[in-house]
């Protein structure tokens, strides 16, 4: 068997890099294929890495803590007589997050910037703790001192400090965090000569999209935002300055469709060990109407249209600490109505325990966000970049409505829902958007009551 080289795997369309939590094997260890060699933790989810194949565990080439980008080597496998046989692989290159402002290359000087020097923590502290470069980041971003670190209980192996650890003792804490200290001690600037009265009209026009600068009230209590719900925010700004959106509604009678469920669910639970919800159904009927009109399965790269083939089906689940996270139902189009129930089961559940993987949480083309959950009738869902489409489905309530029979209209009560469709205006248009969203109303709407799952 020839030497392989184990890469840090791609975990999702955002996350260029991952920390190396805990090696599970040692350095001459055999190794069964698809069998977990080491832990690691992105911003999102902690995981773990399999082995390709089976074989030799022959050398470890990153240690506990070190940050990996996406691609890079961190493992080389094969049998220990093909160790010196085959050359490391070249490291895969991970995306650069950031252009280089400089057209020719080289670097420009720039303005000198007031700021706090953070306080640097080493990989290990005065007691011999061990903090992650995750961990460490996060500390020095936050102003946190090695003193307040050591003094933490941590909840990992060997009392160690994991992220969630201290992202839930942020809040806690006293004193100002680092970015805070150095806004305040940035000086003011000179004061101006005062301006014509055609100048102060000129000067009184905005010149930034920067947000006021908020003074807290007395008694206001102050929330630092944990680092997930940092980048839910910035992910929710950026959609929206990416796409224009566009929210289309419909009301639709799914009064077969309540009767149905009512009369299977108890067979469907005692046969298939899975409860049967509303939620399967309605991603059966959004992915139909994919299938029907593919233009609203796709993502935009400049003025190019990528027609996605897979129909991948994010559903947004809500967290217990209210952060809100979206695992997706992979190629949800060759599913049956028990696949969807057992993958939304399973992924809500796991989602709410944060065991969910890196891959489970990527890839999604098209998104779907129960808001009826919390009572709500309607909503304008934020597009979940870099789709451009997403359905919000609303409570299911009893409503007087007219029904139309061949001997006069007649009002009855009905089991009545809102279906809000966003879509990103630069590619799909008011006509598609629309007739989107009431295709997955007709759908739902002639569900039969002798349906058959």
């Amino acid at each position: 068997m020839s030497q392989i080289d184990i890469l840090l795997p791609k975990m999702g369309e955002s996350v260029a890099e991952a920390t190396i939590i805990k090696w599970l094997k040692n350095e001459g260890d055999h190794v069964e294929a698809d069998e977990p060699i080491v832990e690691i933790a992105t911003d999102k989810v902690d995981s773990e890495v399999p082995a390709p194949e089976a074989g030799t565990l022959l050398k470890r080439l990153v240690n506990d803590g070190d940050v990996v980008k996406v691609g890079q080597p961190i493992a080389q496998i094969g049998s220990a007589s093909a160790t010196k046989a085959a050359p490391i692989s070249p490291m895969v290159k991970a995306a650069e997050p950031f252009a280089s402002n400089s057209g020719n290359g080289s670097a420009k000087a720039s303005a000198p910037v007031a700021h706090l020097e953070p306080t640097t923590i080493g990989r290990s502290g005065p007691t011999g703790k061990f903090y992650s470069p995750l961990v460490r980041n996060i500390a020095q971003n936050e102003g946190v001192s090695i003193q307040e670190l050591e003094a933490l209980s941590g909840s990992g192996e060997g009392g160690r400090v994991t992220k969630k650890d201290l992202l839930d003792y942020l809040p806690k804490r006293g004193g100002t965090s680092t970015s805070e200290a150095a806004r305040s001690s940035t000086p003011a600037p000179a004061e101006m000569p005062r301006p014509s009265a055609v100048s102060e009209v000129a000067m009184a026009a905005p010149k930034s999209n920067a947000a006021p600068k908020l003074v807290p009230g007395e008694g206001d209590e102050i929330i630092e935002m944990d680092r997930m719900r940092r980048l839910i925010a910035d992910h929710m700004v950026m959609s929206k300055q990416t796409s224009p959106h566009v929210t289309s509604f419909v009301e639709a009678d799914v009064t077969n469709l309540v009767m149905w469920r009512e009369k299977v669910k108890n067979a469907f639970e005692q046969r298939e060990g899975e409860k049967l919800t509303f939620t399967p159904v309605f991603i059966m009927a959004i992915v139909q109407a994919i299938k029907e009109m593919p233009m609203v399965n796709v993502q935009v790269d400049g003025h190019t249209i990528i027609k996605k083939r897979d129909i991948n089906i994010g559903m947004a689940a809500a967290m217990p600490n209210g952060n809100l996270i979206v695992p997706v139902i992979k190629n949800a189009d060759q599913l049956n109505l028990v696949g969807l129930a057992r993958k939304v089961n399973d992924l809500a559940s796991r989602a709410r325990l944060g065991k969910l993987l890196p891959d489970e949480v990527s890839g999604g083309t098209y998104t779907m966000t129960n808001v009826g959950t919390f009572g709500n009738v309607m909503g304008t869902p934020v597009i979940n970049q870099p789709q451009v489409a997403i359905m919000a489905t609303g409570a299911i309530r009893k409503k007087p409505a007219v029904i139309e029979t061949p001997h006069g209209d007649l009002i009855g009560i009905r089991h009545q829902m809102f279906l809000s469709h966003s879509y990103d205006h630069r590619v799909v248009d008011g006509a598609l958007g629309g007739r989107f969203v009431r295709r997955v109303a007709d759908i739902l709407e002639s569900w039969s009551t002798d349906q058959q799952y």
